[in-house]
């Protein structure tokens, strides 16, 4: 076996290895879009998929994490009930939350490329409180402002209207995400993907 053949067995490796974490962190999205809370503040209940972004770019970092989160929406519109309260299809891609699921692969890359400060990977460990926050809130804000454009698009509501009904509702639920995905990322328990 050659230098350059040992090279492309470790790429490939690497790729496989790469693409089956993202699919994992897919199914976790997936399975996180079935734990539903009840919002005091609007009709919408509260899900858990948003977390699964943020772990899916802190973890996989800002390439695997946008796959993972590109998988995802294929699974859903292939008719894998992985959406919201059970549901699939393309229909769900241009309906009302559709600016909120397409924003996820853009929201897991940028949340990557702030912790780990491109796209090679970093232990997301030593990554700072503030860096790890800071980048979670991007995130939130990547997938509210896709989310509510997508509202004015599809609902024809005006920006006020999208916003409070679409993302003012939901933030104090985020806070509480990004708080779980410090926890989680800084566990013991979870070991680096790095």
């Amino acid at each position: 076996m050659s230098a350059e053949t040992g090279d492309v067995e470790l790429v490939g490796d690497a790729a496989a290895s790469n693409l089956a974490r993202a699919a994992l962190f897919a199914a976790l999205i997936g399975a996180f879009a079935y734990v539903s809370f009840p919002n005091p503040v609007s009709p919408a209940p509260v899900t858990l998929q948003v977390l699964g972004v943020f772990l899916a770019g802190i973890l996989l970092g800002p390439v695997w994490g946008g796959a993972a989160c590109g998988l995802y929406l294929l699974a859903g519109a292939l008719g894998a009930p992985v959406f919201a309260g059970g549901s699939a299809g393309l229909g769900v891609l241009v309906g009302p939350t559709a600016g909120y699921l397409w924003s996820y692969p853009f929201a897991a890359a940028a949340i990557g490329v702030v912790v780990h400060g491109g796209t090679s990977l970093v232990d997301p460990k030593s990554v700072g409180l503030a860096r790890l926050v800071g980048a979670m809130v991007l995130g939130v804000i990547v997938i509210y402002t896709f989310g509510v454009v997508g509202l004015m698009v599809v609902q024809n509501l005006g920006p006020v209207e999208a916003f409070v009904g679409g993302a003012a509702a939901f933030i104090p639920a985020e806070a509480l995400k990004i708080a779980a995905g410090v926890g989680i990322v800084r566990s013991d328990a979870i070991a680096a993907t790095a």
